[in-house]
């Protein structure tokens, strides 16, 4: 590079210690300002002050002036350097704005007793809403649920591995079965659970009932009992998402290498020596991959068990998803509905962090 070429050169600018001062003298004053409205404002719409805001836009502009101020100081305290940040400083607080402030709503009124069909609005009950939690038996039976939907996963997994590597092979018209395949993923949930759920499987005029009917099953009751409609809500969910891991699996099978596929066949191994020793194994970070972001669709199944069963019979098909969509639709009950919707996104953090270190581990032990 050149000496006159300045354009990738980042000086180091002489910077007082005054000047640092008041860079963190403007960022630390703007968020003592937040923090002071905001309590200020919970505290009002606690009912602890009587003096507040009718609403919580002060607080938002102070947020906007903390914002200001911090993106103004990184250019004051770090000269050239805080230039730089502040091409990924905006963007990240914007991010916080509607990430972090919905978040901390979200945990205030986790803690009150807020239902719509009343007009007194949101009041604080304290600890009410865990202990309702801790005796209600639907939501831990969904809870429950969810075990048998993610463990069904693996089921899914194996499917879907079948189909890519049978569309990866030299078969006839492989192009028209990889778009047939992937007809469901272009499907709404919705669509299929009223498609197949509601029309295909109705027990009166339904096809698939009238066809159990003409071999012999007198009441062809698809979501009659809790096993059978907790499996019905799993093959549709199935066939809707199997597709989404198909494609990932035959995009990671068709970018393995040829050569080490063609020796494992020199040196003699068999279909099924080739697959387990060598594209099984060269194929796990794509598979894991597929399985979690599955697992990540699967604890979010709520629309298909709202269309089709709205958790029946008796919870048995219930998701936790459904259960508190129901807490808000049908009771109103917002602060129970956001507590749950609260805890059950901390288990799935768990969760998830605990199943990626798992892999990770597993991925990394010696051969």
């Amino acid at each position: 590079m050149s000496e006159g070429d300045l354009l990738h050169t980042v000086t180091a600018d002489n910077i007082s210690d005054g000047r640092r001062r008041l860079g963190k003298a403007m960022v630390w004053g703007s968020a003592g300002l937040v923090a002071i409205l905001g309590l200020w404002q919970m505290l009002h719409e606690t009912g602890r002050v009587s003096g507040g805001f009718e609403t919580w836009r002060p607080v938002l502009y102070a947020y906007l002036l903390w914002a200001t101020a911090l993106c103004w100081s990184q250019v004051i305290v770090r000269g050239e350097m805080g230039k730089r940040t502040l091409f990924v400083l905006p963007a990240a607080l914007f991010v916080i704005s509607l990430v972090v402030f919905p978040l901390l709503f979200a945990l205030y009124i986790s803690f009150t007793d807020w239902n719509l069909a009343s007009a007194a609005g949101p009041q604080p009950n304290g600890w009410d809403n865990i202990r309702q939690m801790w005796s209600d038996a639907f939501y831990w039976n969904a809870l429950k649920n969810m075990v048998y939907y993610v463990v069904a996963v693996s089921v899914e997994y194996m499917i879907a591995f079948g189909l890519a590597l049978l569309l990866n092979a030299q078969i006839r018209a492989r192009k028209f079965f990889r778009v047939v395949f992937l007809l469901p993923l272009m499907l709404s949930p919705v669509a299929v659970s009223w498609m197949v759920g509601k029309s295909m499987m109705e027990i009166r005029f339904g096809p698939l009932a009238r066809l159990a009917r003409e071999i012999g099953i007198d009441n062809p009751s698809f979501f009659g009992s809790p096993e059978m409609a907790r499996f019905m809500i799993m093959a549709m969910d199935a066939w809707t998402f199997i597709p989404f891991m198909m494609i990932m699996l035959l995009a990671g099978l068709q970018a393995l290498p040829r050569e080490i596929i063609e020796a494992s066949k020199v040196d003699g191994a068999t279909g099924w020596q080739s697959f387990k020793e060598v594209i099984f194994p060269l194929m796990l970070p794509v598979s894991v991959t597929a399985i979690v972001i599955r697992i990540i669709f699967k604890l979010k199944l709520a629309d298909i068990i709202i269309n089709v069963t709205s958790g029946g019979p008796g919870g048995a098909t219930d998701s936790v998803t459904s259960f508190i969509f129901r807490e808000y639709r049908d009771r109103s009950n917002v602060g129970y509905g956001t507590l749950l919707a609260i805890v059950y996104l901390v288990l799935i953090v768990i969760f998830i962090t605990a199943l990626l270190k798992l892999v990770s581990r597993y991925m990394e032990r010696p051969a």
